[in-house]
């Protein structure tokens, strides 16, 4: 409707006519919406299962009001409020024009604005649900595998690269201890949050825990601790003199003389 009195209140500016006269005519129409109340709205004016028409704004002395499916009168209502639900299931499928006509207490007949809708069967609401559901289901599936999948990718050799106590940048994430292999990493954001803790995988030793984040002290002594258990595993235990001397005169039982 507002579109409608836009339209004609430039066609009038452009060829010079008054728009009193306009606003004259078009405050004589009823104006008529349309809610649904339950059923299928789509798109294209589609509709399906219980629709309401309803007068918006009646005059004060509005009487009576006929509503119209195209030419075939579906019902009157005498009192306010001017609404009247209809099934589009009772008719048939295809374009329809919706209407009404208003009667006021002095005698006068006053149209309505007309609403053009398409009633389509029940199958047409399911359908569009599952083409709507659908792709964002598989647009759901598809982030959760890229945040697995994407940061093993990403991120592969880049912090099992890095030499036993080095400095980490843990990001506003904040980082965790891996209980497996006690090295501290930092937390990916957009892994799986379960309340407090948080389910991710060490870059070091590969393995899936479920972690809370760690202070940034406890972070820097669990990296402090990297470099002593890294000095233990590298270090060659020396072995004892007496134990040298046997393994010497072992050695010599093989040797030609």
């Amino acid at each position: 409707m507002k579109r409608y009195l836009l339209f004609l209140t430039i066609f009038c500016l452009l060829l010079g006519l008054p728009t009193k006269l306009v606003f004259a005519q078009t405050a004589n129409l009823l104006q008529l919406g349309l809610s649904r109340d339950f059923g299928y709205g789509g798109f294209g004016n589609d509709i399906q299962g219980l629709f309401s028409m309803k007068i918006k704004n009646p005059p004060v002395n509005l009487v009576k009001v006929d509503f119209f499916i195209d030419s075939t009168l579906i019902g009157e209502v005498t009192q306010a409020p001017f609404n009247l639900q209809f099934n589009t299931d009772s008719y048939p499928l295809g374009s329809h024009t919706l209407s009404a006509v208003g009667y006021t207490s002095g005698g006068q007949q006053i149209d309505s604005n007309t609403i053009q809708s398409q009633f389509v069967p029940a199958s047409a609401g399911t359908q569009a649900v599952v083409k709507i559901v659908v792709p964002i289901i598989g647009l759901v599936v598809l982030m959760i595998l890229a945040s697995f999948g994407l940061p093993l990718i990403l991120n592969k050799g880049k912090l099992s690269s890095l030499a036993p106590g080095a400095p980490r940048n843990y990001g506003i994430g904040g980082g965790a201890i891996c209980p497996k292999c006690g090295r501290p990493f930092p937390l990916r954001l957009w892994f799986i949050n379960l309340g407090m803790s948080k389910i991710d995988r060490c870059p070091y030793c590969g393995k899936w825990s479920m972690l809370h984040r760690s202070s940034l002290v406890e972070l820097r002594a669990a990296e402090a601790a990297e470099v002593s258990q890294s000095s233990q595993v590298d270090a060659v235990p020396e072995i004892p003199e007496a134990e040298k001397l046997k393994k010497e005169l072992d050695d010599s039982k093989y040797q030609d003389v």
